[in-house]
């Protein structure tokens, strides 16, 4: 199957050289840290195109699935931010001119990595690498959850959806309701990176997978309040740990 090239120089960012191409943000630090191949050589079964298409390049769309997890953007947003920021765009290998994969295509990449169970790999290899770069604190780890929607219409009546791995669920004060996936995280304290991630239905209450996201490194675990159990606060106590989890 055919792969998009990407990366292509424009006449602008040619002209402009290291001022443009290259920066000194933390994404482009991030980058930078990171030995891209071994993800490629985790990626390099998977392809997602069409009939009489390219398909994007693996890489390039884990590292937008990556920008999403640290921004907490939902799929359409993560496709604006590809389209409008530079940040963006060089940290995933994108020229100024190019075409930007669109919400449909970062939607069932994801759905593909989890299937194949190859994103908390990914990520693992993201901590292990962060780690021996020194750059994972370890003071502590924060727990969060970030909703994401698919693009598949919900179920109604009797018709299923396309998407059956999807749930829905309802976010507290606000109107309507999420139908897709929920990217539970465990983020390092101080370097704000992500060391653990799990991906469930929408409908999956925090809590259920919130061990499953501390380390045991780490001497603090922060969470807000729909991660407060006596039996985690015990827990984490027992194991020399500071549960920092906020009251119900």
């Amino acid at each position: 199957m055919a792969v998009k090239q990407t990366g292509q120089l424009s006449l602008a960012e040619a002209f402009l050289g290291n001022r443009l191409a290259g920066g000194s943000s933390p994404l482009d630090r991030l980058c930078g840290l990171v030995k891209w191949y071994r993800f490629e050589k985790l990626l390099a079964p998977l392809r997602d195109g069409g009939p009489g298409r390219a398909a994007w390049p693996p890489l390039l769309l884990f590292k937008a699935l990556l920008l999403q997890s640290l921004y907490g953007l939902s799929d359409r947003e993560l496709e604006e931010a590809l389209g409008d920021r530079l940040s963006f765009r060089r940290f995933v290998g994108l020229g100024l001119e190019e075409s930007i994969p669109d919400h449909t295509v970062l939607s069932r990449f994801r759905n593909l990595l989890v299937g194949e169970g190859l994103l908390e790999k990914l990520f693992g290899e993201l901590d292990r690498q962060l780690e021996k770069a020194g750059v994972i604190l370890k003071r502590g780890t924060m727990l969060d959850a970030t909703l994401i929607n698919t693009v598949s219409v919900p179920p109604t009546g009797e018709r299923p959806s396309k998407d059956a791995e999807a749930g829905s669920t309802v976010r507290q004060g606000k109107k309507g309701f999420t139908f897709g996936y929920k990217a539970h995280v465990g983020v390092d304290e101080g370097s704000g990176l992500i060391r653990t991630v799990i991906t469930t239905a929408a409908n999956v209450n925090d809590t259920v997978v919130a061990d499953r996201l501390i380390c045991g490194d780490e001497k603090t675990v922060w969470a807000d309040a729909a991660y407060d159990t006596h039996a985690r606060r015990a827990r984490l106590k027992a194991e020399g740990k500071r549960p920092r989890i906020a009251r119900r």
